[in-house]
């Protein structure tokens, strides 16, 4: 897939732009020059209400929504601007309105964006969209998210004239994998055929026939595969474009929205988790022009689903004669923590994932330190390595391996053979599995059995949990607090949306009680009480607090890419 444009240039006017005067309904403010007129009004906190529009695609000036009654200097006979009393020039209004979005700011103009000429024309194109548009918002699945609703309610007339048989246009187009299109309620604001060539750089969406009877459409013999289509129903002002994950699932003002990132690879996207009752219905993205601007791949927004996986772990046991038998918390830990605390330190490893927070890492560290005492214990990461797309998507799949080595837990999975061979040769006789499996990372199932202890700590069962000592379920990245380091070096906060299922545990509180049981200093039982121990012993996290990363993270000092 070609990309070609960086959706992270967010300078709608260059940095050096010169102020200029401008005019907002009757008050005078200063604007960089070349800023559009839509964006004028909203650095002040008025809305000039769009459809077309969108501050990352290019203008298109179709909608006709932003209509705005413009004035200009009044010029003398010397060609110079009249000024009045107070030095500022004396405007004269154009008789006809203009597009805010096409229109950019220059010294003297003026702006009305509430006057009565801008009100007929608000309600006149609120009139005409809702010609053929079918006025069934109680059954679309846009509702409560939906800019045609909310703007005829705002602006419009709040009745019809229009008394003849609507056009009928095609229902439930199945355009991509993802994605699906209700041709009869699109407005033409043509976002997703901009999207779809200016940033996904696959030019396959157009708009077919004439007059009346346009349409969108996708071209013949094509499909919408781009694995950031479903941005398009993000940026649907209506319901013309909804994803296939999501279609008719729940209602949106039902779903508690919680501030996160995605954790699917190592850019971190921010994102909005929308959850109800203890499930997660979507991610959708949020916007950070540090990181991902408006934007995330089809791929991480649908990495949620595991979340509630058929083959979640939900009991903490621990197996004998081949069986796994469930028992309490408490009891479990002491037992885990009595047989790590026999063991010769030498012949312990510690697989572990990028994929745990800081706060989590942070407190694998000080159970590491705290049974070698003077010894070694064998610790590395999973590397997960994919291709990068040259837009979001990362080649790193771990979503914090910067902020593992950081904490300098493991190599990037440099060591990995030896951990195969330390097990061969009966060096390493036990292994503590945190979110990761074994197996699948080159250690043969024999030799796995072959362990006098195996602790696997997780959330999906796999091959090494089917034949673990000791199972001990944890949470996934909806279920709990933390920070994490992207690929940029930029530490993020995720937050927990949905408490953990069955009698899985959050993973902090998990390694608590084992550091707890062994003797160990009590760093706290939630993410940001163990993120302020760490932040007063680790570098790189010093200085911070849990509050002052906010929703939008910072850049660690040193860390930058």
């Amino acid at each position: 897939m070609a990309l070609i444009k960086n959706p992270f240039d967010h300078d709608l006017t260059p940095a050096d732009a010169p102020l200029v005067h401008v005019q907002l309904d009757g008050q005078w403010v200063e604007v960089p020059r070349g800023l559009n007129v839509i964006e004028v009004a909203r650095r002040f906190g008025k809305l000039i209400p769009h459809y077309c529009y969108h501050p990352k695609l290019s203008i298109a000036g179709n909608c006709r929504m932003c209509l705005f009654e413009m004035g200009t200097p009044k010029l003398g006979p010397d060609r110079k601007p009249i000024l009045d009393a107070e030095g500022r020039p004396v405007l004269q209004w154009m008789p006809r309105p203009q597009i805010a979005c096409a229109t950019t700011a220059f010294e003297g103009i003026g702006i009305r964006t509430n006057s009565p000429l801008v009100e007929s024309c608000q309600e006149g194109v609120l009139e005409f969209l809702l010609l053929n548009h079918p006025l069934d918002c109680p059954i679309c699945d846009q509702a409560g998210e939906c800019k045609l609703q909310e703007y005829a309610f705002d602006y419009g007339k709040g009745r019809s004239r229009f008394g003849e048989e609507k056009v009928k246009k095609p229902k439930r187009v199945d355009i991509g994998p993802r994605i699906l299109l209700d041709d009869e309620r699109c407005i033409l604001c043509t976002r997703c055929i901009r999207f779809a060539r200016e940033l996904a750089g696959e030019d396959c969406l157009g708009i077919t026939e004439r007059g009346g009877y346009n349409r969108l459409s996708v071209y013949p013999d094509k499909r919408f595969t781009s694995n950031y289509s479903l941005n398009t129903a993000d940026i649907c002002p209506v319901g013309a474009l909804t994803t296939k994950d999501f279609r008719f699932r729940m209602r949106v003002w039902f779903l508690k929205e919680t501030e996160s990132i995605c954790v699917d690879c190592a850019t971190g996207c921010n994102v909005t988790v929308g959850s109800r009752e203890g499930i997660v219905y979507r991610l959708t993205p949020r916007v950070n022009e540090a990181v991902n601007s408006h934007w995330m791949c089809d791929q991480g927004r649908l990495g949620f689903h595991p979340i509630h996986s058929k083959h979640r772990v939900l009991e903490p046991g621990r197996r004998a004669d081949g069986r796994l038998f469930p028992g309490e918390w408490p009891l479990l830990l002491r037992q885990v923590a009595e047989a790590l605390r026999k063991l010769d330190p030498s012949s312990l490893a510690l697989l572990v994932s990028a994929r745990m927070t800081n706060e989590e890492l942070f407190l694998v560290r000080q159970l590491r330190d705290l049974l070698q005492g003077d010894g070694e214990i064998f610790t590395e990461v999973v590397p997960r390595k994919g291709k990068a797309d040259g837009l979001l998507r990362s080649d790193d799949l771990n979503p914090n391996s910067r902020g593992a080595r950081i904490l300098g837990i493991g190599t990037d999975g440099e060591r990995l053979p030896e951990l195969r061979k330390g097990i061969e040769e009966g060096k390493i006789r036990a292994l503590f599995c945190l979110h990761e499996d074994a197996a699948g990372a080159g250690v043969p199932e024999a030799l796995l059995s072959g362990l006098v202890l195996l602790v696997w700590q997780g959330i999906l069962a796999d091959r090494s949990s089917e034949i673990a000592h000791w199972v001990l379920p944890g949470a996934s990245f909806a279920e709990k607090n933390g920070t994490m380091v992207n690929r940029a070096g930029r530490l993020q906060r995720i937050q927990q949306a949905i408490p953990t299922p069955g009698r899985a545990k959050e993973d902090i509180r998990i390694l608590r009680g084992l550091i707890l049981a062994l003797g160990g200093e009590d760093f706290g039982q939630s993410g940001p009480e163990v993120f302020a121990k760490m932040a007063a012993r680790i570098p790189a996290f010093q200085g911070l607090s849990w509050v002052g990363v906010g929703n939008q993270g910072v850049t660690l000092p040193g860390e930058v890419q």
